[in-house]
């Protein structure tokens, strides 16, 4: 029986599959002085969920078990510890919330955003590592200009449908990749061409761009190289690129050299507020289906951001 000193969450014990997510009654963690406490509303699922939890990134990621998923969320400040001045109890927050696969988690206030009435608490779940990744990737790292060209892989995903959007508003040319259920959606946010990834080459249709934003890599990072001009920008958002390529074809590549700060989430919600972004968030899971959330995300295939509901 829960009390008001425990909650449901999901917690691992261990490396694996998607079926070592289990859903268990826990401790609700209590905030400290600088801390408040969030009901979490929408947590939000990255692919570093799982590549984490499948024990791929052990070495750069170390966990300790047992071990709650989940970097973001969006949710309701329960409580909050005694030196906080600028949230209380009822507000409508989003931002950095660790082990947000759960009812509750613990943040900071310098990591949490306060949200607008015109924002729903689902649409704020996919704003960070979602458009402000898109927003670091086009133009803190690629400094994108109007009237430059941009291909956007993965264009329908997470952080690819605010990156069409956001480069059509600063004023670029759009060449998006999708799957052929996705093409329709990417041209509705504005792409100016869509490729269909599976029947179609983007090596061999793209040339001269002047920045690939690539959240796929591997195989594609390494046909991305050729469709650059001289002088043009890879930006990844999936690892270090291959230096050797990227001199060889006499273009820059970049991956994690800075991030969007708070102004810039402040102007993302802006933008989400008035209109300007639209926000496609997917399909969303009840937190006791983690597990095939998880799955699905794995697929990669979805549409906009995956994200799982503890109250559902």
């Amino acid at each position: 029986m829960m009390t008001n000193n425990t909650m449901q969450a999901i917690l691992i014990d261990r490396y694996g599959d998607a079926n070592v997510l289990e859903l268990r009654e826990t401790d609700r963690p209590q905030p400290q002085e600088n801390e408040v406490l969030v009901r979490i509303a929408y947590a939000s699922m990255i692919p570093l969920d799982w590549k984490i939890r499948n024990g791929w990134l052990e070495q750069v990621f170390p966990i300790t078990f047992p071990y709650t998923p989940g970097f973001y969320a969006s949710g309701i400040v329960e409580t909050v510890g005694s030196q906080v001045t600028d949230l209380q109890p009822g507000d409508r927050v989003f931002g950095d919330l660790r082990s947000s696969y759960a009812q509750y988690a613990i943040a900071e206030t310098g990591a949490l955003v306060k949200l607008p009435d015109s924002i729903s608490l689902q649409d704020a779940a996919a704003i960070k590592a979602g458009a402000d990744s898109a927003w670091k990737a086009l133009f803190l790292e690629g400094n994108l200009q109007s009237g430059q060209t941009v291909l956007i892989h993965a264009a329908a995903g997470g952080v690819g449908q605010f990156a069409v959007q956001l480069a059509k508003w600063k004023g670029a040319t759009v060449i998006g990749t999708a799957s052929a259920d996705n093409v329709d959606f990417v041209q509705s946010l504005g792409a100016d061409q869509v490729i269909d990834y599976r029947s179609e080459d983007f090596a061999a249709i793209v040339h001269d761009v002047d920045l690939v934003v690539d959240t796929v890599g591997g195989d594609t990072e390494q046909r991305s190289w050729g469709v650059l001009k001289q002088g043009g920008m890879l930006v990844s958002l999936v690892g270090d690129p291959d230096a050797e390529q990227a001199a060889a074809h006499g273009v820059t590549a970049k991956f994690n050299t800075v991030f969007a700060a708070r102004e810039h989430l402040l102007q993302i919600v802006n933008l989400i507020a008035d209109g300007t972004l639209k926000v496609e968030t997917g399909r969303v899971y009840p937190l006791s289906q983690a597990g095939a959330a998880q799955q699905f995300s794995e697929q990669r295939r979805g549409r906009g951001r995956i994200l799982l509901n503890p109250e559902a």
